[in-house]
């Protein structure tokens, strides 16, 4: 993450490839990357190894909980808590123009009230900072198609372009 980020990437946890790799989205069935080149937010194909390279884009990654784990029902409600309080720090820090969440669950814990209804821009913020909803990437999420997430990748890539630079 750099100062001056036009999106920052919010996923819940590390998988075991990820932590084992130390790379963002390195499951073999993630959609992450392919989907980041094909929507248009990076101008050629990237892999997990090539998540130090985001900055480039002016893009950023995080987690919400550090802790890895297979999937997400091992994680507590403290640890969501916990990694809350550490994210609104960094969307403080670096200031990024949109915050994008990987996951209606990570959507859900953060704003309980919430009806998120569509993927896309939401009517919260953190921080200050819109909110954008996009779908989880990771190859166990069966509830989009491909061509669904695709769409939503490309609305942010919208959206982050008439977003005005802080």
């Amino acid at each position: 993450m750099k100062p001056g980020m036009r999106i920052l990437f919010v996923g819940i946890n590390p998988g075991l490839r990820s932590a084992l790799t130390g790379h963002h989205f390195a499951g073999h069935s993630n959609r992450f990357w392919k989907l980041l080149y094909e929507s248009g937010l990076v101008t050629e194909p990237l892999m997990y190894r090539d998540d130090w390279r985001l900055p480039e884009w002016r893009l950023g990654l995080t987690n919400i909980i550090a802790r890895c784990s297979a999937g997400i029902d091992t994680l507590e409600p403290a640890e969501y808590r916990r990694g809350l309080r550490s994210l609104l720090r960094k969307i403080r820090r670096y200031q990024p123009r949109l915050v994008a969440l990987l996951g209606v669950t990570i959507f859900h814990i953060i704003f309980p009230d919430e009806d998120y209804g569509e993927l896309g821009r939401t009517r919260a913020r953190l921080a200050g900072v819109p909110v954008f909803l996009l779908p989880n990437p990771s190859g166990r999420n069966a509830h989009y198609s491909h061509a669904r997430m695709l769409t939503a990748f490309r609305d942010l890539r919208r959206a982050a372009a008439r977003c005005s630079p802080r």
